[in-house]
């Protein structure tokens, strides 16, 4: 366990843990991770701003088929940027049968983001998944490959199959993914399915498998994935529900408190115990970000700790400069607050919220804010009468989402996290109604410890600050 990490950096949000956090990181000796959260979205938006430091062409340069390549900065680039005041180019939304040039853009977003923060240096990188979004995964797993990422995260459900998927990538195999469709009657299977070949005609380059580390929230869960999963598990993150981002929910029935938080308790302590037998190496997570920490990670047989709010306010993070700013304000005044939200997320797992007063967390803002799904990330997948798919979102029009078969209950309260979080990275979409989308940011329980990390009348801190803390350097 030598060659392991003592420092993971959190995949943050979308787009927040680019490339730069990861490569700062890297370079620092630690595990750095690049969110794989809608990364087509992401490499469009950013090239219709006019890539100004032009890595993103530059890394598109090396893209195996340089075609492909060239034809999404054909499509997407916008030289000088495109105006303020016109809206970002759409890209088409995922399904469980996406067309060719959506999944090309995957792959290619994919390779971009993780070759950028690979390149120049010698150390690891770390790219993170949801399983809960299920529908990119394939392309976005081979995407990564293709630029030699590390290390696979994923977290938000039960990645089982994806070890297995990984090991048929390797070898550019066809690959397929069973979608967890709401609704679906016993003897259909409704999958995702991915040809490498669909990408890349000749030239396939040697790929190596990387290491894969799910983000579990119970030994249960963590022996499963040891016993059961598809391919080889190579260890795991543990997190806590002090986290930010999507926490698991109570084991058992769901109690709020008088804040309308959900109540966590014995049950959904980890039996570290249990993941020790496993053998296997593990990191704790979930307000972990203090030296202190560290050490009881380290004394409870723990490889070392997952970070991630101190690196989502470093400078090398990819928040929106105003948002950042406001955050680290609240924490130097220690008028910081942060609530998980039951209802938030479309995905129906707890959220945390940073309350903030430009965002959708300011009920007057939500309230503004016109309810449309033009991104479809968090969209669910469910059958349809006649057997085929449809895809709602509780977030989506309710007229809309009521008519798709959803309950009319599952609406209220809900926000539109992929607008949201695509405006946390200083990519607001503007609507045809005029109406400029809002962050939506999500932070951990421990971000009031930041202010061990602003001394002396600073104000803003880098990631290598951040390990030299938490090293006791």
């Amino acid at each position: 366990m030598k060659n392991y990490p003592t420092i993971i950096q959190g995949g943050l949000g979308a787009g927040v843990s680019s490339h730069l956090l990861a490569k700062a990181v890297s370079m620092a000796g630690q595990l750095g991770v690049v969110s794989g959260t809608a990364l087509p979205l992401i490499l469009a938006r950013r090239l219709q701003e006019g890539d100004p430091t032009g890595c993103l062409r530059r890394a598109l340069g090396h893209f195996p088929s340089p075609e492909l390549a060239k034809g999404i900065v054909k499509k997407y680039f916008v030289d000088g940027g495109k105006p303020s005041d016109k809206p970002y180019r759409s890209v088409p939304m995922f399904s469980a049968a996406p067309g060719k040039e959506l999944l090309r853009l995957t792959v290619v977003s994919n390779f971009v983001e993780v070759f950028l923060a690979k390149e120049g240096h010698s150390g690891i990188v770390g790219i993170n998944y949801l399983e809960k979004i299920q529908m990119p995964n394939l392309s976005s797993l081979y995407g990564a490959m293709l630029a030699g990422v590390d290390y696979v995260l994923m977290g938000a459900g039960v990645p089982r199959k994806i070890p297995g998927i990984m090991d048929e990538l390797t070898g550019h195999g066809d690959v397929s993914l069973r979608l967890n469709a709401e609704g679906v009657s016993r003897d259909r299977d409704h999958r995702s399915r991915f040809s490498p070949s669909e990408i890349l005609e000749k030239g396939l380059p040697s790929l190596k498998r990387p290491k894969f580390l799910p983000i579990i929230a119970s030994a249960i869960l963590a022996i499963t994935l040891a016993k059961k999963a598809s391919g080889q598990v190579d260890g795991f993150i543990v997190e806590g529900p002090t986290a930010g981002g999507h926490n698991a929910p109570p084991r058992g029935a769901t109690v709020l408190d008088a804040k309308g938080e959900p109540v966590y308790g014995p049950k959904d302590d980890v039996d570290l115990g249990k993941i020790r037998e496993l053998g296997l190496p593990f990191w704790l997570a979930g307000s972990y970000g203090t030296p202190e920490k560290l050490r009881s990670a380290l004394d409870a047989g723990a490889q070392g700790v997952q970070v991630g709010t101190a690196f989502a306010l470093c400078q090398e993070s990819a928040l929106a400069d105003s948002v950042k700013q406001e955050l680290l304000a609240r924490v130097v005044a220690g008028t910081t607050e942060v609530r998980t939200d039951t209802v938030a997320s479309p995905t129906g797992f707890p959220f945390k919220v940073a309350s903030l007063e430009n965002s959708l967390s300011n009920p007057m803002c939500y309230a503004d804010r016109p309810r449309v799904c033009d991104l479809g990330y968090l969209r669910h997948p469910y059958e349809k009468d006649d057997g085929s798919l449809g895809y709602r979102c509780p977030s989506e029009p309710v007229d809309d989402y009521v008519r798709k078969g959803g309950n009319i209950e599952d609406t209220v309260g809900r926000k539109c996290l992929c607008n949201g979080l695509m405006a946390n990275i200083g990519h607001p979409q503007l609507q045809k109604t005029g109406y400029r989308e809002q962050p939506l940011v999500t932070i951990g329980d421990d971000v009031k410890d930041l202010t061990r990390l602003m001394n002396n009348g600073n104000t803003s801190y880098t990631a290598a600050d951040v390990i030299r803390h938490l090293l006791g350097e």
